[in-house]
Formats: C-alpha cells, structure tokens, sequence
C-alpha cells in the first residue's frame, strides 16, 4: 500500500537528517564525477530534487570550491537511499581538501519532494609564518649517527599561505640556512578556469651546501664535508593539471633542472653524474594519475587510493633515464575500533646502467621498510609491501580555552596501536659494496600512532628486521 506524500516525507525528513548530520567518511569506492548523479537505488516510491544548497561558516573559501566536492547538484533527482550515500560522499570529500577542521551535510528543509541541504564548515587557519628548524638527516636515527650535530641542521622561515585566493591554491616561500641554504618558490592553482577542472604549478628552488652524500657501502650514506666548491643545486618547473571529476587527478610536469658538485666528488665517485662530470643540467617530462578514495586522505583506514606515473629524465647520453613508479594504498574496516591496511609500491628505471643520483631507491623520503631505516638501499628497480593492523584505542579532545574561536576551541587526538609486516626487494645491476641489493628484504614490529588535527601524525615504531637488529623508531609527518 502505497503511502501518503505528507506521511512519508515526514519520516524520511528524519531519516535524512540524522544520516547527514552524522554521516562519516565514505566506504564505498563510488566514481562520480563532479556535478553528476551517482547511481541510485529505484525502488523507492518517488525521487527527492535537490533545491537550494546553503553554505554556511565558508569566511575564505569560495563557495563554488566547495559546491565542486559535491556528488550532486541544485536540479538532480535522487532516491532516499543515494541521498544519504550523497551526503557521505560530500563529508568525505570535503574533509580531504584539507581546508576544514570539521565538516557537516545534512538537510535543512523540505518543500514537499524538493530537498533543501545546508553544508556547515569550519576553516582552518591557512596562514602559517613559522621558523624552522630540522635535521637534514633521513630520520632521528641517522642523526644519532651524526652525533645530533647542531652542524647538521637547516633553520630559517618557511611561510605559507594556503587557500591563498579562496580557491584551494597555495603559496610557499622559504628562506632555509644552517647546513644547506636553500631558497624555494611554489604556487599551485588547482581551479584556473570556469570548468574548476584545469590547474597549474609553478616552482623555483636553489640551494646549496658544503657537505655531499657521494657514495653508498655497507647501506650506509657516505658523506665528504671537506669541499670547497660544495654542491649547488637549481630547478624550475611548470606543471597542468586536469580533475574531470571528484577522485581522479592527472598531472604533467616540465622541468629543468642542474647541479655542480666538487671535483673531489668526481675523484671519489667517477660514477656521481656518469663518466667524469662535475656537473649536469637536465630536462624532466613526467606524467601521474592519482586516484583518491578515502575516508582521510593523510591518515587513511578505510577505502582507497592508487597512483601511477612515468618519468622521462634527460635527453642525450650524459643523463638518460625512463622511470615507471606506482603506489596503491588500501584499508579496510573489520570491525568498529579495527582496521588492516595495505600499501604497494613499484619502481622501474630504464637503463638499469644509471649514475648515482639516479639510483636511490628504499630510505630516502617515505619509501622505506620499517626496521630498516638506519639502512638505504640503492637500486634501478623495487618492489615494497607493507602490511599494518591497527586497532584505535583512545579518542577523545583536549579543550584550547580560545573563548572566541569557536573552530579552534580544542585539539583531537586519536591513538592507534599497531602490528605491522613490511616486504620488499631492490635490484641493482652493479652494486657490489652492499649486502642489502638483490635480496629479499623484510621487517616487522609494533608501534603506535597519534593523530591531531592539521594533519600532524605522529608514529613510534619498535621493530625487528632480518639481520636481527631490533630497534626504537620516531616518525613525524606533516605538510608545513
């Protein structure tokens, strides 16, 4: 028996109420581009059109940056079903932009089958002055082997401005000294035109520093800092970038770039550039796809994401290189407090004969097995598996008794324990001085995970690795 209109939007209007007010990250590995209608369940009795949208607590951003994160559209008949699935998508994808500090979608009112939505947001703060200060080692493990040399850090003022127009773009400007002086430029646009579909980057950096890493033996950096010329380094590049929908980004990147070492480091290491160079310039082409569906983009759980790119470096024998990286990242929800993840990484560099610039591969930035991270292994290809369960144990907020922030009035935590497995292999064709190439790698251990809001996390590792070596580890990541 069918019911009365009266009768049932009355109990729908509840239904989606609740559902959106408290709607979480999505699960699901739904596709939709921008501004279309996913596809909906039928069965209902009628569909709901979508009428006004209202954004409320948007002081900076514009509203059309965050009407592009919606999967629907003023105009769009939806059934009961994909509305709330609507608003989960639209929670999700506006939390990921990284503009907002919390996010809320639900209904604001019915006019018989029309849907009002309301979208309430708080910002974060999007200028950041800082000094700075960090060791230029690759972890807090590799500085304790430096002897935690004050000689060993970078200081200066980063300043960053993000949402800098109100569209999601930013703007980077750092003034680095200490170990390395490094002077670096960034801009990013990802919405350049009416369609919000185009964008660009623009860089520039230069730096320079007295102290090189020349060779690996033993997996262990070598360094030289009795140079007198040093090693400088300048790049510039301009990239396009192309979002047609909600999760899938694509990028093309040119750039030149160049770097003059020393000539004791050409005595050291005939191989540094190639054959006998104390210095290079080179042109980079390279394109990426990525493909984002999460629940928290720097901290996922649940959902996933993948990203694939090829890389041309150089043009003419003294630097020629094909590069083929990807990375998929996959979580799943097995219970309410317990999750497992998985994490793939590839590389593939053609001619596997490359200088040594061109051969660092495990240790270097976030491509690392966790247990080996005293260690680097250099190489032409590689393959990585890591697998973690995670388990939250403690969620809860400490108050920041800002009486007139009503977006800033308290920090969130969320603590993880964790148990983890990692898997890898490089290959290097002319590596003879260390014992970690071309063989089966693999750690594993315990650890523990923080996460707070501005997309600090903090990780504690204890691990075992297969020499035996067991090992205490800290981990900071962050985007300032």
């Amino acid at each position: 028996m069918r019911m009365g209109k009266k009768y049932f939007c009355t109990i729908a209007f509840w239904l989606c109420w609740c559902a959106g007010l408290y709607a979480q990250p999505a699960l699901t590995d739904t596709t939709a581009p921008a501004h279309t209608t996913p596809s909906y369940d039928t069965s209902q009795p009628s569909p709901f059109v979508i009428g006004e949208i209202f954004i409320e607590g948007n002081k900076r951003t514009k509203s059309y940056v965050i009407e592009r994160e919606l999967p629907f559209k003023p105009g769009d008949s939806v059934f009961l079903p994909g509305l709330v699935k609507g608003f989960e998508i639209a929670r999700t994808q506006l939390f990921n932009t990284s503009l907002f500090i919390d996010v809320v979608v639900a209904l604001k009112a019915f006019r018989g089958y029309t849907v009002d939505v309301i979208i309430q947001v708080k910002e974060r703060w999007y200028i950041f002055p800082l000094p700075y200060i960090k060791p230029v080692d690759r972890n807090l493990a590799e500085w304790s082997k430096q002897g935690y040399g004050v000689n060993r850090l970078n200081y200066g003022f980063k300043f960053t401005w993000y949402n800098f127009t109100g569209r999601n773009d930013k703007l980077r400007m750092w003034l680095i000294t200490g170990y390395t002086r490094q002077i670096q430029f960034q801009y990013d646009q990802p919405y350049a035109d009416r369609t919000l579909k185009h964008g660009y980057r623009i860089g520039f950096s230069y730096s320079s520093n007295k102290e090189i890493n020349y060779t690996t033996t033993d997996n262990q950096q070598r360094f030289i800092d009795t140079l007198t010329a040093g090693v400088k380094r300048w790049s510039a590049n301009i990239d396009y970038t192309y979002r047609p929908g909600l999760r899938t980004f694509h990028a093309v990147r040119l750039a030149l770039n160049r770097q003059v070492v020393d000539t004791q480091v050409i005595n050291l290491n005939p191989k540094y550039f190639g054959p006998h160079r104390n210095a290079i310039t080179y042109p980079e082409l390279s394109y990426t796809i990525d493909y984002v569906n999460v629940d928290y983009v720097h901290f996922p759980l649940t959902g996933w994401m993948g990203e694939a790119s090829i890389l041309r470096r150089g043009l003419q024998s003294d630097m020629n290189m094909w590069q083929l990286s990807g990375k998929i990242v996959k979580g799943w929800r097995l219970s309410r407090r317990n999750y497992f993840g998985l994490q793939l990484n590839g590389v593939l560099r053609a001619p596997f004969d490359q200088p040594y610039i061109n051969q660092r591969l495990f240790g270097y930035g976030d491509l690392y097995l966790r247990g080996l991270e005293r260690y680097v292994i250099d190489g032409v290809a590689g393959f990585m598996s890591k697998q973690t369960f995670r388990r939250e144990i403690f969620r809860f907020n400490i108050p920041t008794f800002l009486k007139r922030s009503k977006s800033h009035d308290r920090i969130p935590f969320r603590i993880y324990a964790r148990t983890f497995g990692d898997l890898g292999y490089a290959y290097n064709k002319t590596d003879k001085q260390n014992s970690l190439v071309n063989q089966v790698l693999y750690s594993g251990g315990l650890g523990v995970d923080i996460v707070t809001f501005y997309d600090f996390i903090f990780r504690f590792d204890y691990s075992l690795n297969q020499l035996g070596q067991k090992g205490l580890f800290l981990h900071v990541r962050n985007d300032f």
